[in-house]
């Protein structure tokens, strides 16, 4: 068969190739297109050379499946012209996630909703996926009522350019000692316009709580994108979240502190096996050990990892987790080629 990979040369695209390839799709043929300024590269997958072509290109050739990671604006142009020629669209942008007559998918907890009509399905935020398979089976058993979480967000969710901000204001320091609360003042005076950061603030040996654009109400786009995705893809439009996202410098993946609040009253160990229980969820839990899962565990595995899972003494019905997952791979990657293998299969 024919896939396409639109936004092939991006970190996220890059990463949905490997994925690929890792998945036994090498055998097939595989279109890269990406924007006209990458169109003619010559990019790698499973030993062989792909020559990237142009969104428009990859349409007339006409694929059975293809796969989005291009932006919202991208998916919002080409994906209903592919769909329009018989292809299946899986988009990782947040163009189609609230739209109601496109199914919001992580495959463990709602492939059902996908039925044979959809010829676009929408890929969660990063941080939704890993957030709403960790607790599904929990919503399911006990029903959840209140969702508090604060997420501690890999610099990779923005992309190649934030990446190469770190690495710009890493090195920066590092040669010319300049301490870290002077280095971006130091930076942009020394560098001028060569300085081109991907955040309004510096990320090197720092944090931020800013992630996606501000809203009115005071929270931003990416909290936003919790309490709306969470709801659709647990199919309770009840739930209550609250969200706080925070950037932090780390390349792993997103780790994520979550309080929920249940309308049920739970038993700890049972919680604690409904949640080991979920396939694709990996539970690592030892204090006395000091083993909770972290980015660097996450890094390039496709697994959520749950650890610190305690009853939260403060009110009834309410327990704490602590999240972590790649977000490239199940938080993005991952998740899109296995909806495309439910698809197929």
């Amino acid at each position: 068969m024919k896939i396409a990979v639109v936004g092939a040369t991006g970190l996220v695209g890059g990463v949905m190739l490997q994925v690929l390839e890792e998945r036994g799709f090498a055998g097939n043929e595989i279109i890269a297109a990406a924007s006209p300024k990458s169109v003619s590269k010559q990019i790698d997958f499973a030993g062989r050379k792909l020559t990237v072509t142009s969104v428009e290109d990859a349409i007339a050739q006409k694929p059975q499946y293809a796969i989005f990671s291009a932006g919202a604006g991208t998916s919002r142009q080409y994906a209903p012209l592919f769909a329009a020629v018989g292809c299946t669209v899986v988009d990782n942008s947040s163009c189609w996630r609230m739209n109601k007559e496109v199914p919001l998918v992580v495959p463990e907890i709602n492939m059902a909703s996908v039925g044979a009509e959809h010829r676009i399905i929408a890929n969660p935020n990063c941080s939704t996926i890993q957030m709403v398979l960790a607790v599904s089976r929990l919503h399911w058993k006990y029903g959840i009522k209140r969702i508090v979480i604060s997420t501690y967000q890999s610099i990779t969710g923005t992309g190649i350019k934030a990446v190469r901000q770190l690495e710009a204001e890493e090195s920066y320091a590092f040669e010319h000692h300049v301490p870290s609360s002077q280095l971006r003042e130091t930076m942009e005076q020394a560098l001028g316009d060569s300085y081109q950061p991907a955040y309004p603030n510096q990320i090197y040996r720092n944090l931020f709580p800013h992630g996606g654009d501000f809203l009115p109400d005071g929270y931003t786009t990416e909290e936003q994108k919790l309490v709306d995705e969470t709801r659709k893809i647990l199919g309770d439009e009840t739930i209550q979240v609250s969200a706080t996202v925070v950037r932090v410098p780390v390349v792993g993946g997103h780790s994520e502190a979550v309080n929920i609040e249940f309308h049920n009253e739970y038993d700890l160990d049972e919680a604690r096996q409904l949640v080991a229980d979920t396939p694709g969820v990996v539970v690592c839990d030892d204090p006395a050990k000091n083993l909770y899962p972290t980015p660097v565990m996450a890094h390039h595995r496709d697994e959520v990892f749950v650890g610190r899972i305690r009853r939260d003494n403060t009110q009834p019905r309410t327990l704490n987790l602590w999240v972590v997952s790649d977000n490239l791979r199940k938080g993005a990657a991952t998740n899109a080629i296995q909806i495309l293998e439910k698809l197929i299969h």
